[in-house]
């Protein structure tokens, strides 16, 4: 059985909220309008079409209600037990049976009013049957008022409740109000309890959860118990008799020996027996809480027999702790671990399961082939070794006492290396060979460069200090100053190539001038072409035509030559194309004059439309005023 997790259930609206969120949805998502020029067959089409929509939004959100919920006679019977003690289990169907009811007239009035839609002779017709269609599914939902309020007040209790797992390892612990019980659960377990020197502090299943032996467990702190009838007890109560009926645990029965839970140890012990057959199959313990105060040898003789009669007959085993001290909390946790793991293995081992599995393993036992004896070989190394003792100061070292000597935990570092098994101790040290590209690298590395380095050093220094050195900075030779001059022309080719590439690159359509470049004046560019033998004149006329400004006076008659000129320049445009690109223009002004006054009243689409409050007016309103009557 899974675990249950009742806070996913989706929050239940009141009937008018309800109503609010499926006929505002259908306005939003919806068509809107009907044009003058639609055929009947389209409004029926869009009456039919709300309609269907509307029975389908409610459609949807009752059958999320219904799945949500959990159906009593499919849960686990604590959870049913559980939520018939707190809800009423006849009270519950019958809420839900309601919405399950309701979901179904809808579907038939949605059903009947398309098919009267289908015959609609009129638009106001079409408009009135659908005004009629909502109106009845709205009443329908109105009707479950009650219903969906006791749901959500249902779902709001269920989420508080704790998810308790009926099947995994619990320790259950009951008794007698202000026991001790919660203090208990508070020790072992991180749930933060409430706890109070009066009755009836815990009124609903607290769970928490410790670990022990690497498995996770539950503990469950239950109200308290007052010795009565079960007719009479209260749903507080209710919830700790459910608890110890239908889940699988180890039952710890808390007792007070001191009296200030306000209940004689008489009382108690009347109470273990009469709630004693919920204990049956289950581990059970009575727990004596408060030791620190009262135990059980302070009690008197007639007393303390009685609680031995229950330990030997009924083989319930009686437990000591105190919640003040600690004294015993950790034994008790770990007795009742113990006892109830057992008792789950036994469950198991005598369930038809297990004989599947049996079935299933094959144990195979060696069977001894001769009568030739064969005793276990010990090393003599081992048998004369003398045992170690720390006292005595020819023991053998151990690598605690080495790392001890050289400098203790920090400083020490082991040396793995001196533990190689090799055939030669000199090899345990020997550095390890690094392969690359499938060749030795320490293959290639010369052993003595680094004598032959300082040899060849100490005679370079040796050579410098006579002066070896010095005609060679003098003098140059040929080859080498032949080098440097190829050298250096090899540089400005490969300048000249760099300049030139940037030049048609960036350079493509127009002259490149330095930044250094100056304007030079009329008279100096003639005397420089003279000297060349270049004929400036026409540079010249070209220049004052260029240069001349126009007055404002000849602005008249540079037009009309300006006029000239393009009259010549241009081709003769045809007359008739003259006239049709004219009237083309003449049209395309009077089509935009036509449509301003369409584009002044533009409205959008009907997907474009949004209702942006959840209450439209036009659903909510009252009765209408004095004005149109062309609403939907």
């Amino acid at each position: 059985m899974a675990l249950y997790n009742f806070k996913k259930i989706q929050p239940v609206p009141s009937a008018s909220d309800f109503l609010d969120i499926v006929l505002s949805k259908t306005q939003r998502k919806t068509p809107t309008v009907i044009h003058k020029h639609y055929k009947i067959g389209r409004i029926r089409q869009f009456y039919m079409r709300k309609v269907k929509f509307t029975q389908d939004s409610f459609e949807d959100k009752l059958k999320a209600m219904l799945e949500e919920f959990p159906k009593i006679d499919d849960i686990h019977p604590f959870y049913a037990d559980l939520m018939n003690v707190l809800y009423d289990k006849d009270h519950y169907k019958l809420a839900l049976s309601q919405i399950n009811k309701a979901k179904s007239l809808i579907e038939e009035v949605a059903k009947e009013y398309v098919r009267l839609l289908k015959f609609g002779d009129s638009l106001y017709r079409c408009k009135q049957l659908k005004k009629s269609a909502l109106g009845r599914m709205a009443t329908i939902m109105k009707r479950q008022k009650n219903s969906l309020g006791y749901l959500e007040e249902v779902r709001q209790h269920l989420a508080r409740l704790p998810s308790i797992d009926p099947n995994t390892r619990t320790l259950l612990i009951c008794g007698y109000p202000n026991v001790g019980k919660s203090s208990f659960m508070n020790k072992i377990t991180r749930a933060n309890v409430d706890v109070q020197p009066y009755a009836f502090t815990t009124k609903s299943l607290f769970v928490g959860h410790m670990d022990y032996k690497y498995l996770r467990w539950q503990v469950i702190d239950t109200p308290g118990i007052l010795d009565r009838p079960l007719e009479q007890m209260n749903t507080i109560e209710m919830q700790s008799v459910t608890a110890l009926a239908h889940l699988r645990t180890c039952v710890l029965y808390f007792m007070d020996l001191s009296g200030q839970c306000g209940y004689s140890v008489d009382d108690q012990i009347q109470l273990y027996h009469n709630i004693k057959p919920l204990f049956a199959n289950k581990p059970t313990f009575i727990v004596i809480n408060k030791i620190d105060v009262t135990r059980p040898e302070d009690l008197s003789e007639e007393e303390q027999v009685k609680l031995r009669e229950i330990s030997e007959k009924e083989n319930v085993q009686i437990l000591q702790l105190s919640c003040q001290t600690d004294e015993g909390v950790i034994d008790v946790k770990n007795t009742a671990c113990d006892k109830l793991l057992a008792a789950r293995v036994e469950v198991k081992m005598k369930s038809q399961k297990i004989n599947d599995v049996i079935n299933r393993l094959h144990l195979s036992e060696p069977q001894q082939r001769d009568d030739i004896p064969r005793l276990p070989f010990i090393p003599e190394a081992v048998i004369g070794r003398r045992p170690y003792d720390k006292t005595d100061p020819k023991r053998r070292k151990l690598e605690r006492d080495i790392e001890e000597e050289s400098g203790g935990p920090g400083v020490y570092n082991v040396d793995h290396k001196k533990l190689y098994i090799l055939q030669s101790d000199e090899w345990k040290y020997d550095a390890i060979p690094e392969i690359m590209d499938g060749k030795n690298v320490a293959d290639f590395i010369d052993p003595e460069i680094a004598e032959k380095l300082e040899a060849l050093e100490r005679e370079e220094d040796k050579l410098e200090a006579e002066g070896f050195y010095e005609s060679d900075e003098e003098i140059m030779d040929s080859e080498e100053e032949e080098f440097k001059k190829a050298a250096d022309e090899a540089r400005e080719k490969k300048k000249l190539i760099v300049q030139a590439h940037r030049t048609s690159k960036m350079m493509k359509n127009r002259p490149v001038m330095p930044r250094t470049a100056t304007t030079k004046s009329l008279e100096e560019i003639e005397k420089k072409l003279g000297e060349f033998g270049i004929d400036a004149s026409a540079i010249r006329a070209r220049s004052q035509t260029r240069s001349r400004k126009r007055k404002f006076d000849e602005s008249i008659g540079d037009a009309i030559v300006r006029e000239e000129s393009l009259a010549k320049s241009v081709t003769p445009v045809n007359i008739e194309d003259r006239k049709i690109a004219k009237m083309k223009k003449r049209s395309e002004k009077i089509h935009k004059t036509a449509q301003r006054q369409a584009n002044l009243y533009a409205r959008a689409g009907e997907s474009d439309r949004k209702i942006l409050m959840k209450k439209p007016k036009h659903l909510f309103s009252n009765k209408s005023t004095v004005g149109k009557r062309d609403r939907r």
